[in-house]
Parts: structure tokens; C-alpha cells; sequence
């Protein structure tokens, strides 16, 4: 629901309701009781939740081979390769 200002032309009284868009608009001023309450046109504010609303979020999203890059690669450091094992015949056979 939004909230709604208000400014009485009377008294100079400033309100704020929190309104259904549906509801009828204010007339009458809380402070002074006299009909002459008038709707603000003010700025809007909201807040986007979730993710995908700023540019960090999509980044890597087109360039999947920069993000291949960061990883760190399993093949890389080839000095500390594993020594292969292999099978002698046993002397007792």
C-alpha cells in the first residue's frame, strides 16, 4: 500500500497515510477538523529486493571464458606432478 501526503491549507498541517490505492482521497484535516486537505505530489522511493538488479550480478553472465580463467586449473603447477608407481615382480614369485 502506498503512503500518501497530505497538506492541510488551512492550518499548514503536513501528514503522511498509508492509503489502498482504491481508498478515497482525504478531505478533512485531523489537527484543525476544517475540509480543505490537499494531496502532496512528492518523490517516490522503493527498494528493489532480490538479486539481479545491479551490474556486479551480471558480469561474468556473457563472458563465460573470463570466469574458466579465474578458476584455478587443476593441470597448472606441473612441478608437482605425482611420481607414477609401477609394479615390480616380487622376488618370492
Amino acid at each position: 500500500m502506498p503512503i500518501y501526503e497530505y497538506k492541510c491549507q488551512s492550518c499548514g498541517d503536513h501528514l503522511e497515510i498509508l492509503q489502498k490505492m482504491s481508498d478515497t482521497p482525504l478531505t478533512d484535516c485531523p489537527k484543525c477538523g476544517k475540509n480543505s486537505l490537499e494531496k502532496v505530489i512528492s518523490s517516490t522511493q522503493f527498494q528493489l529486493k532480490g538479486t539481479g538488479w545491479y551490474a556486479t550480478d551480471f558480469k561474468n553472465s556473457g563472458n563465460p571464458s573470463k570466469a574458466k580463467e579465474a578458476a584455478p586449473s587443476s593441470t597448472e603447477g606441473g612441478s608437482e606432478k605425482k611420481p607414477e608407481v609401477k609394479s615390480t615382480p616380487s622376488d618370492s614369485e
